[in-house]
């Protein structure tokens, strides 16, 4: 069976175009799904069913979830595009040194204002709802150290990241209430977007729907012959969805509808543009939602990079999906739209969630650069010398998922892997629900896709892939530098948490 993910999603709404603004694509939305205010669909939304999906019953009682019987608080009613997206805000080094950055950053509850109206409560990185913004240069070593200023435990993983074991952030490494640590990224890996987000055993889903993300640019020296738009015009938008109540509460329940699509942690903002080319940087942080993107006048979208940074060649689609934690790197041109003009990101399910005004006075560019015909050259795939099954599956009682028939236990190694070794991995779903794959430590490529090869927007590293249900993803990869013991795991956050969709794997020296 598809699904496209475990929430039940609806929005409906109308509102009109603002005066005097001239609006591309008003409607174009997915078939059904109105713009404007974001109310319930349909009677009986937005309260809990209290049923789980299979594979997730084994949630009932989890810390962090409503008590059963529980009674849903109404959703709220927003009003679209009436706060502008904020950028990122930077972080700012404490000290450097000849090879190193050094950040601290404090792990704290906060309220932030996602919506007009009330504040929300969140736990954060820094008091944002988005954490501080790190930028880093390849082959230049960051540290940061991260102190835990709340009253549980919490572990940080940047996602993406060719990391130590002590700094990858394994589910049970705690850094306990009140403590500090330091995790160090060499940053020797190729210039991609990263993320990095709590993962805590048991509490990732938890965590990260409260507020606890973050966004890791690792600059590339090798991309800038490109002369890609940089600076003012290279801009990351960090989307994911919520359900925020009717005091604008982020209420965590996994079988309510979440309509809130929050952008750089705005609810559906508007940003304004000058007409000249921008490098939009896509991170999907929903706990489950797929995002399928597109722009509403039917511009494709020209994506330039994937998880691990610049695609072989650009690849130009009318639509761009996103499953969870995967980004995508698109290149948009707005210099032909008038301005005043109005466009639309939008989704297929929830219809426009980001507005683009084109309103901007800016520079003109001093060439309008084409679209590279060539974007970078992957490394050669090295010999592989093994090839690995993973089974991803349905316990009987449909309680669990399981990997090769397993619930998650920190324990227990379920791939031991010698350092430098390069394997096939054939990931193979049997559950009959589509899932994603996310394998820590490495950048892998995918080989083919029930026996297909990968389309152009595949073709470069990843780290995170949709695995379709009842289907078969091969990937390759290579195990280099880092022993210690990492994790593999279904990235829809509630399976990986609740259900042990998760296993253990050690690099050995």
């Amino acid at each position: 069976m598809r699904r496209r993910n475990v929430l039940k999603i609806a929005a409906a709404a109308s509102t009109s175009a603002g005066a005097g603004l001239l609006v591309v694509g008003e409607g174009s939305g997915a078939p059904g799904v109105a713009t404007g205010l974001v109310v319930p669909a349909a009677a009986g939304v937005g309260e809990g069913s209290g049923e789980l999906m299979p594979g997730m019953k084994g949630m009932a009682g989890m810390p962090g979830l409503p008590a059963a019987g529980a009674v849903a608080p109404p959703p709220a009613v927003l009003t679209p595009f009436v706060d502008a997206m904020p950028r990122l805000v930077d972080a700012v080094p404490v000290s450097s040194t000849a090879d190193t950055d050094h950040y601290a950053t404090s792990i704290e509850n906060s309220y932030v204002q996602l919506a007009p109206g009330k504040p929300t409560a969140i736990t954060s990185y820094g008091g944002a709802f988005i954490g501080p913004l790190i930028r880093a240069q390849r082959g230049r070593k960051v540290a940061v150290t991260y102190t835990n200023n709340l009253t549980a435990g919490v572990v940080v993983h940047l996602h993406g990241g060719h990391v130590p074991s002590p700094s990858d952030g394994f589910p049970t490494d705690e850094l306990a209430a009140g403590a500090s640590r330091t995790y160090t990224y060499p940053n020797l890996q190729r210039g991609a977007t990263l993320w990095y987000h709590d993962h805590l055993h048991m509490m990732e889903a938890v965590n990260v729907y409260n507020g606890l993300h973050g966004v890791y640019i690792l600059h590339d020296p090798a991309e800038d012959v490109l002369d890609l738009p940089s600076g003012r015009y290279d801009v990351p938008i960090f989307l994911r969805d919520a359900y925020l109540d009717v005091d604008h509460t982020l209420y965590y329940d996994p079988t309510l509808t979440w309509t809130a699509l929050l952008a750089n942690g705005k609810a559906r903002p508007y940003f304004p543009v000058g007409q000249r080319q921008y490098r939009f940087r896509l991170i999907n942080g929903s706990n489950h939602r797929t995002l399928t993107l597109s722009l509403s006048d039917g511009t494709p979208l020209a994506q330039i990079a994937g998880d691990g940074g610049l695609l072989p060649a650009p690849s130009v689609a009318p639509q761009l999906a996103l499953s969870s934690a995967e980004r995508g790197e698109v290149l948009v041109d707005f210099s032909d739209y008038p301005m005043g003009t109005q466009l639309y990101l939008q989704d297929s399910a929830l219809g426009q969630i980001l507005r683009f005004d084109v309103t901007e006075t800016c520079p003109p560019e001093s060439r309008k650069a084409a679209l590279p015909a060539s974007l970078a050259t992957l490394p050669v795939l090295k010999h592989p010398t093994n090839t690995r099954d993973i089974t991803l599956s349905l316990s009987a009682d449909t309680n669990y998922f399981y990997i090769n028939g397993k619930v998650f236990d920190p324990n227990v190694v379920m791939a031991s892997i010698p350092v430098g070794t390069t394997e096939i991995w054939q990931v193979t779903d049997i559950s009959g629900w589509e899932h994603n794959f996310h394998i820590h430590l490495v950048q892998f490529r995918v080989l083919d896709i029930n026996g297909v090869p990968p389309g152009p927007s595949m073709q470069g590293l990843k780290d995170t892939v949709p695995i379709p249900a009842n289907g078969t993803v091969r990937l390759q990869a290579t195990f280099s530098d880092y022993p210690g013991k990492y994790v593999f795991h279904c990235h829809l956050l509630e399976h990986a948490s609740f259900t042990g969709m998760m296993a253990r794997m050690d690099i050995t020296a």
